[in-house]
């Protein structure tokens, strides 16, 4: 089962595109969906009921587990933690089950960027390598438009890194800077999938500013994903014509 990453500039689709895929995958087998971006809708996106997302807690704000695995409590600097804590319990014990799919929050550190030298920054960083690299299921990441929470140290395992944009010079600016963030890091099975597409103009816009990547496919414009939005239900269940293209680009996404 695959390892995916998403990332795009926020509000292009990519929770949208994580939702739907993790539904497609879980037909197929085991799903751990991720919602690594600190506005945290991934819950919504799933459909999943709002009294059962109220109780999920993000990983990087349970400052007694933090402590407990690292030695040194969220926010602290400065001193000694753990660089290698224990993870391996977290997706079982702190995931909420729907559907057939297992969804974990990490939420985000809130100082210091990318590079956080913090307690929650490296239990973080451990939690996701141990995501990619010592689960067996399907593994769906939902992240922001940096790279915060991935390394080197999981960049072999990433199957593939999926930049959703829209048409627009700054998705698609946005778009750029993250493939050569995930260069740097190792990370070369980078795609694109266009969201909020009109017509073929807005196909050809994306195809010519963007050359060199592999366009796995593009997610029309649809209103239904407003309204799956406002009502809190599943985009998988109410936008037929965006799950079938999401199903063209699953069958993209073959790996040796």
């Amino acid at each position: 089962m695959p390892k995916l990453a998403i990332s795009g500039k926020g509000g292009v689709g990519k929770t949208t595109l994580a939702s739907l895929l993790a539904y497609i995958y879980a037909e197929e087998g085991k799903v751990l969906a991720i919602d690594a971006d600190p506005a945290a809708s991934l819950a919504s996106a799933l459909g999943i009921p709002p009294d059962v997302a109220a109780k999920i807690v993000p990983i990087a704000e349970m400052g007694d587990l933090i402590e407990e695995r690292t030695g040194a409590r969220p926010g602290s600097s400065g001193g000694m933690f753990s660089l290698n804590p224990r993870v391996d319990d977290i997706p079982e014990r702190f995931s909420a089950s729907h559907r057939g799919i297992k969804l974990l929050v990490l939420g985000g550190v809130k100082r210091g960027g990318a590079g956080c030298m913090c307690p929650e920054g490296s239990l973080l960083k451990k939690l996701v390598m141990h995501l990619f690299i010592g689960r067996s299921e399907a593994v769906i990441l939902d992240m922001e438009a940096g790279l915060e929470h991935l390394g080197r140290g999981t960049a072999g395992a990433v199957d593939a890194f999926i930049v959703v944009v829209e048409p627009g010079q700054r998705s698609l600016q946005t778009a750029q800077a993250i493939r050569h963030l995930a260069g740097d890091i190792g990370i070369h099975r980078v795609f694109v999938v266009g969201n909020k597409i009109r017509n073929e103009q807005d196909e050809r816009f994306i195809l010519d500013r963007l050359p060199g990547d592999e366009v796995l496919g593009f997610l029309p414009f649809s209103e239904r994903v407003i309204e799956a939005d406002m009502n809190g239900v599943a985009v998988f269940d109410v936008a037929p014509e965006i799950v079938a293209e999401a199903r063209r680009i699953r069958t993209k996404l073959t790996f040796s």
